[in-house]
């Protein structure tokens, strides 16, 4: 009997089925262990030992499988096809080891894909555990335990609220803010083109663009402004062009390879809308299996990868599947062989395919979930796709010119032949490679050809920021910078926004507030660690270990020396050095005004704004405090193209200054029904007088409570305006302007806005500014106007 461990229990149901008499299989459940979560389970002064906690469900499965191994004669460990599946297998045998329930021969196995004749294949070639990966693992997990553990108490000291720092995740961070500043700091620029309608001889019209002005090539911004282009447009208007060149070509496109993880997030995010977490659980249960029909049947190969190959008998039936359901003019004479553009890639594995390629995505149709088809349905595409004959088009290229050499470019593009594209298609994060692709196809057009201009547009245009990075373009930025590895990028994209860093705003990150505030402090403090070539190197040399070529020690030896005495530097650092630093950096974010930069203090008009760093959060305040109390929150709202005014919300009760009539403190606070202004009266010590004593009373005598003087803040008032001037005059209402007809006349701010009462009757007010400086003939005449469409008798 021989005792097969996977990770997943639905995977060993799968391959239970497969295997039959002879065998057992179980499941680990993933890890049974890992770092004790505390300082010190990385010991550098003990050649990087390491400290692992097994945890009560871990102890469970571990228990089973020591369990079930009685009575077999042999353990075979089939966990995932890559380090992290390495490492649980190392991680198993090194347990039972320890509690001596290992006492017959053990060995690795491994497979791509879950069916009967890949898994008896890897059963007839087994090995050992691969030692120079499972050391590549412990080198990772070393690493960001050392970067995790040793930055972010720092983080908590210098920086508090922040929540962690972690090797990987804080470059990605730094990627998406280091994004948001370029946005910030963009400036548009302003250029024109000219835009033509012609006609050609069968009179159909066809678009072409201004590219030559008197022989002349126009760049982007040769015209940048409305004179100079309507002013050429007038000039060309009444010239007669015709066709000076005609360049017809032949273009072929070739098809993607089958997909490696990162680009099957990619695609999985453009084409439907699927987050990295979520492609990643539905491509493992497609792995593992699906139950069709009452079958427990896995649908595609692994899906943690960075190769781009097929094997051999994959790409055989997948051209056997094109000649059979394309024709022979879909197949090309010989198979397509990719190479990887991907940083530091692993070529062991196979790209993502279909296990049979033969299970047509329409055949599943209402048998598994909508999503898992909709997967299914991608992964098979790209795979068969790769395996096409390539897409021709008819490329076609004009110029329309004068005889003063002003030249108009016409471009068409015409699909011939559809090959690989009759199946599928790439996405693409560009625009502009969209718009290329969308290029229409031209009417017959000949060199001489007469083309009559029918209508000529000067068109305006800005230059755009860069745009944010969505799921799919951050995945790919980290693949291009050889940064993580396919079974990292999830988790990466995940963890920033469970930390609060950033988020999703319509399928985009955008930076929160503290996200920002950890990125400047590390890019200042810690600026080697984040850097992308660092991490990209340090990546390439956890690979360089798992294919032994270095040592893991040595590794860690340079990287901890380094950083140790990085981090010794840092303790002398003092949070007003931290503030001072965050304030320069980021001075245009936090103290951006109307008017442009200022630190200037609204209020006082003395004080200097600051960022100020409390248990509970960031905010700004003025440096006079507490003479003056202004405070106001940071905002994390995304910001638009030429809107960088934050919306500032206050800190409350906040103190507005001292009634200069009686000294008293004017606070604003916020009650269950919204903001108001309060008068604290200054508390005052009676004088002591000496009386009678008084006869005894068994009822204690109600001491009078003055109650304070309050004012409601209308909606049409933004709060964050109110100085003391503007709370002192809400206080004043109601208040008397004056008599009409021997009857007093008051305003007031009530339930439902601002008033005017007369003879016990209440007229609305102008809900802004103006009631502040409402005067009795204007009070009268609203009163006259509710009169009258009241009927009312006249006043």
């Amino acid at each position: 009997m021989r005792l097969v461990v996977v990770e997943s229990p639905a995977k060993a149901k799968t391959i239970n089925k497969y295997l039959g008499a002879g065998y057992k299989v179980v499941a680990s459940y993933g890890h049974i262990r890992d770092l004790l979560s505390k300082d010190g389970s990385v010991r550098p002064d003990e050649d990087f030992s390491m400290v692992w906690d097994v945890n009560a469900v871990g102890a469970k499965h571990l228990k089973n499988i020591a369990d079930q191994l009685k009575g077999c004669d042999e353990l075979l460990l089939a966990t995932d096809p890559d380090r992290e599946g390495e490492a649980i297998s190392w991680h198993i045998k090194e347990l039972l080891n320890e509690k001596k329930s290992l006492k017959v021969p053990f060995k690795r196995i491994v497979f791509h894909e879950i069916t009967k004749g890949a898994i008896k294949e890897a059963i007839t070639h087994p090995r050992d555990i691969d030692v120079s990966m499972v050391d590549a693992y412990l080198a990772r997990r070393a690493l960001d335990y050392l970067v995790g553990f040793t930055v972010s108490p720092i983080l908590w000291r210098k920086l508090p609220g922040s929540k962690s720092a972690g090797r990987v995740q804080s470059v990605a961070l730094r990627i998406v803010v280091d994004r948001e500043f370029e946005i910030e700091a963009f400036e548009k620029k302003e250029y024109w083109s000219l835009e033509a309608k012609f006609e050609a001889k069968n009179k159909k019209i066809f678009d072409a663009r201004l590219t030559h002005v008197k022989g002349e090539k126009l760049e982007k911004f040769s015209i940048v402004d409305g004179e100079k282009a309507n002013s050429l447009r007038e000039s060309l208007l009444n010239n007669q062009f015709s066709v000076s060149s005609v360049e017809k070509k032949v273009v072929k496109r070739n098809p993607a390879p089958a997909f490696i993880t990162s680009t099957l997030q990619q695609e999985a995010s453009r084409k439907l809308g699927f987050g990295a977490k979520k492609t990643m659980k539905l491509a493992q249960n497609l792995y593992e299996g699906v139950d069709i029909d009452g079958e427990t049947t896995a649908l595609i190969t692994y899906m943690r990868t960075d190769s781009v190959n097929l094997s051999k008998d994959a790409i055989e039936k997948i051209r056997e599947l094109i000649l059979q359901k394309y024709g022979k003019d879909f197949l090309p004479e010989s198979p397509r062989f990719y190479k990887t553009k991907v940083k530091n890639a692993q070529e062991a594995h196979e790209a993502v395919r279909p296990v049979d390629s033969s299970i047509i995505p329409d055949s599943l149709k209402g048998k598994i979930s909508t999503d898992l088809f909709r997967l299914y349905d991608l992964i098979w595409k790209r795979a068969v796709a790769s395996q096409m004959s390539s897409a021709e088009f008819d490329q076609v290229q004009v110029d329309i010119s004068d005889d003063g050499k002003n030249v108009f470019r016409a471009n068409g593009n015409t699909l011939k032949f559809e090959g690989f594209i009759k199946v599928y298609l790439e996405g693409k994060d560009d625009r502009q490679e969209e718009e290329e692709d969308e290029e229409g196809t031209l009417p017959p057009l000949e060199k001489e050809d007469r083309t009559p201009l029918n209508k000529l547009d000067a068109l305006q245009h800005f230059t755009t920021p860069p745009p944010r990075f969505s799921e799919a373009s951050l995945v790919k930025k980290l693949e291009e910078l050889g940064i993580g590895r396919p079974s990292t990028y999830a988790t990466i994209l995940q963890v920033l926004q469970d930390r609060g860093y950033a988020k999703l705003v319509n399928k985009f990150f955008v930076p929160e507030i503290r996200g920002r505030l950890v990125t400047t402090f590390l890019t200042n403090f810690f600026q080697k660690y984040l850097e992308y070539g660092f991490t990209a190197d340090l990546e390439q040399s956890l690979d360089d270990i798992s294919n032994g070529s270095r040592s893991k020690s040595d590794i860690l030896k340079n990287f901890w020396k380094e950083f140790s005495e990085n981090v010794e530097q840092t303790k002398g650092i003092k949070i007003s050095d931290v503030i001072d630093k965050l304030n320069d950096v980021l001075g245009t974010f936090l103290f951006q005004t109307e008017d442009g930069v200022s630190r200037t203090c609204p209020d006082c008009k003395v004080g200097e704004l600051s960022l100020k760093i409390g248990r509970f959060g960031s905010f700004i305040g003025c440096s006079r405090y507490p003479e003056c109390g202004y405070v106001r929150k940071l905002d994390s709202s995304p910001l638009t193209e030429g809107d960088t005014a934050m919306v500032q919300s206050s800190e409350y009760p906040r103190f507005l200054g001292t009634d200069p009539s009686d000294g008293s403190e004017i606070v604003m606070k916020k009650g269950p029904y919204g903001l108001y202004i309060q008068k604290d009266k200054k508390s005052t010590t009676p004088e002591t007088v000496t009386e009678a004593p008084a006869k005894k009373s068994k009822k204690k005598a109600k001491t009078p409570v003055e109650k304070p003087i309050r004012a409601s803040i209308p909606s049409f008032i933004n709060p964050e305006s109110i100085g003391l001037d503007r709370a002192l005059s809400l206080l004043q209402f109601p208040k008397v302007l004056g008599q009409h007809e021997n009857e007093e006349v008051k305003i007031g701010i009530g339930k439902y806005g601002p008033y005017v009462l007369f003879q016990g009757k209440y007229v609305s007010a102008p809900k802004n500014e103006t009631f502040f400086s409402i005067t009795l003939p204007e009070a009268i005449k609203l009163i006259q106007n509710k009169q009258q469409k009241t009927k009312l008798p006249p006043a």
